[in-house]
């Protein structure tokens, strides 16, 4: 079974975003010059409720090569941003995606998942992500995700407020990491964040309450008294101990 990707679940970016991403790239795809391969929107900026004032857009350029001259042009090129949208530049080469599908496969399949091309010739097509690194590296996070919530629940006694910090904090996170798992299950992955929690805590037994309750922190028109926070953290933290067990257990088909 290959590891699934759901380019319909998520919507094109803003026409405005597109427009501006470009005008933004353009500096460094000329100095990039031949070395240029593609440019992509990728991210938050591809996902529903994207905010272009509150969140920066990511953007992925693939080169042939980066040589320190190459890097030299290319740094001249980069131009500041004192008014949104703003963009967060990831510059890698065919080669190094290749040579790392192993170790960062989680971010490599969000992005194969989910981009628009700017300019030139789409790589995603022909690479493909190993599922067992994939399996792997969602336990490793997912295991210390759940020893750093748990280190932060310990230090809160005096400071229970500060658990809304670190909720929020997470929020982005375990999104990327819950697609990842119905990825790596073969599934495609629904269009907003709540069914995707809904298709996680129903493929893995999980209750879906506090894990709807745990995202809704960063998201409510309100804001959370303490103990409610309290509450919803504890709750939050069996859930997620109940996922890397079963995370822990599955098998690769």
């Amino acid at each position: 079974m290959e590891s699934s990707v759901d380019p319909a679940a998520a919507p094109a970016p803003a026409p405005e975003i597109v427009a501006a991403a470009r005008s933004w790239l353009a500096p460094l795809r000329l100095a990039l010059g031949t070395e240029f391969i593609a440019s992509y929107v990728t991210g938050s900026a591809l996902r529903h409720g994207f905010d272009p004032a509150r969140s920066r857009v990511n953007l992925v350029v693939v080169a042939r090569a980066l040589t320190p001259d190459v890097l030299d042009r290319v740094r001249q090129a980069v131009t500041e941003q004192n008014k949104p949208p703003r963009f967060e530049p990831l510059l890698v080469t065919r080669e190094q995606i290749e040579r790392s599908l192993d170790s960062f496969p989680i971010e490599w399949l969000d992005i194969k998942a989910h981009h628009a091309l700017i300019d030139g010739d789409d790589v995603w097509s022909g690479i493909e992500v190993p599922r067992e690194p994939l399996r792997v590296q969602l336990e490793h996070e997912l295991r210390a995700k759940h020893i750093q919530l748990r280190q932060a629940y310990l230090g809160s006694a005096k400071r229970p407020g500060a658990l809304r910090d670190v909720l929020e904090g997470s929020a982005s996170s375990f999104s990327t990491l819950f697609r990842t798992l119905l990825r790596l299950e073969g599934e495609a992955v629904p269009a907003t964040a709540a069914a995707t929690i809904d298709r996680v805590a129903g493929r893995f037994g999980l209750s879906a309450q506090p894990l709807h309750d745990a995202y809704a922190v960063r998201h409510a028109a309100r804001r959370h008294r303490d103990d409610e926070i309290v509450a919803i953290y504890r709750a939050f933290l069996v859930e997620i101990d109940r996922l890397v067990v079963a995370i822990d257990q599955m098998r690769i088909r």
